[in-house]
This record gives C-alpha cells, sequence and structure tokens, in this order.
C-alpha cells in the first residue's frame, strides 16, 4: 500500500469527482502552492495510485438503455481456458467490468446494451459460444439506486 498523508488523501478525493479542475484550483482547495500541488500530482500518478482521467457519460442518452449483471461459471478451470475467457471478456465492448468471484459463478460482469435485442445476440452469439463456458445467469437492472462513486477515501484517514 501506499504512503499516503492527509493532503494526498484529500487531493484524490477533490480529483475523483472533479476530474477537470485546474492544477491551481486543486492546489488552493487543498492549501498548497500550485507547484508543490504539481508535484505531488505527478508523484501519484507515477506511482501508478492515479491511474487516468475520464468523463462520466450517462448511458441512457447514448442509447444503452439495458444494463445486466451477468454471472458466469467455467467448465475449466485450468489456467488456458482462464486466459482465453479473460482475452474474450476484454475484446467485447458490452461489458464495462468483470470480477473473478469466490462462490457458486466464477465472474461477475456488467453489461450494458441498447435493448433485449442487443443483450440476446451477446449473449447467444458470443457469451455461450466462448469456449469453456459451463453457465450464465442474468439479472437486469430495473433502476439505478446508486452508481458507482469515488473511492471512500475518508476511511483511510487517522
Amino acid at each position: 500500500m501506499a504512503n499516503l498523508d492527509r493532503t494526498d488523501l484529500r487531493m484524490l478525493a477533490v480529483l475523483q469527482s472533479e476530474g477537470r479542475i485546474t492544477n491551481a484550483e486543486l492546489a488552493e482547495r487543498v492549501s498548497l502552492s500550485p507547484s508543490a500541488c504539481l508535484r505531488r500530482l505527478q508523484r501519484l500518478e507515477g506511482e501508478g495510485i492515479l491511474t487516468g482521467y475520464s468523463a462520466q457519460v450517462d448511458p441512457e442518452a447514448v442509447g444503452l438503455g439495458l444494463q445486466a449483471f451477468v454471472r458466469v461459471q467455467l467448465a475449466k478451470h485450468e489456467s488456458e481456458s482462464i486466459e482465453r475467457f479473460v482475452r474474450q471478456v476484454n475484446e467485447w465492448d458490452e461489458i464495462v467490468a468483470c470480477y473473478a468471484l469466490t462462490g457458486d459463478m466464477d465472474y461477475l460482469m456488467h453489461v450494458y446494451v441498447a435493448d433485449l435485442q442487443h443483450f440476446s445476440r451477446f449473449l447467444l452469439d458470443r457469451l455461450l459460444n466462448a469456449s469453456g463456458v459451463a453457465d450464465v445467469n442474468s439479472s437486469f437492472v430495473l433502476r439505478t439506486v446508486k452508481r458507482p462513486a469515488a473511492l471512500p477515501l475518508s476511511q483511510l484517514e487517522g
């Protein structure tokens, strides 16, 4: 784990919610000079703590009105089968996140598609044809109660 002080954590918290903030504005928010703030920011990037900057896009506004969570169980758990499955998952744009799990299913995927017809094509033509998939279980999102948010960095301040 990286050695982060209170100022680093405050900087990260601001950047998670306001990624387009200027260095001068960030420096003011965390009570640093612009040059000191920039040095810390470069260190956080260099150490791989800040891994990038991105915009949040409303899925429905761009025509991705259906999201699903898909649980996948593989038939075999040998390294070659797992690597092949992981490569395929990383090629499919519909999957925005995929997690290896403990328990009765091996993977949990978060999928965005335009509609049920698109989901059906994704499931039948891609996922079920992926070598090594033994079982799939899908749940559709009816309503988003809480969107993915910034990491809870305030827990780390001691």
